[in-house]
């Protein structure tokens, strides 16, 4: 982390070890115009935003946002920083978000309580012809 303007800026590996993901996976999120540093020939410096913006993107894939969700809050923020329409967004995809996880929810429920009934039949068989040997 070095000191410019009083701005604090990071190389990509240096976000690389803070966020515990590769070179690589930083450079894909430019791409996808997720980030936008500043580059001093071949290097890309990485200031506060850029940060800021890497932890958002990995919260938002842990919370099983997609990057193009992800982007369309970044565009939304950047049209607006005090946008409602960010919010409401983001309401809406959390709303979504928890809609698929009770499914899977429910889904994991109901195949756990159909191994348990193959394994109480396969027990109880296994038992009967433990006995009759």
């Amino acid at each position: 982390m070095t000191n410019q303007e009083n701005e604090s800026t990071y190389t990509i590996g240096e976000l690389a070890r803070e966020f515990d993901i590769t070179p690589r996976s930083i450079r894909f999120y430019e791409e996808q115009s997720l980030l936008s540093p500043k580059r001093t020939g071949q290097n890309r410096i990485y200031c506060n935003k850029d940060r800021v913006r890497l932890k958002l993107i990995m919260r938002g894939k842990r919370l099983g946002f997609s990057l193009a969700e992800i982007k369309n809050l970044f565009e939304l923020y950047d049209s607006n920083p005090n946008s409602s329409a960010q919010l409401k967004t983001m309401l809406q995809l959390t709303e979504q978000k928890r809609a698929v996880l009770r499914q899977q929810l429910h889904d994991i429920q109901m195949l756990m309580t159909e191994l348990d009934d193959v394994e109480t039949r396969c027990r109880e068989e296994l038992a009967d012809l433990l006995r009759g040997e």
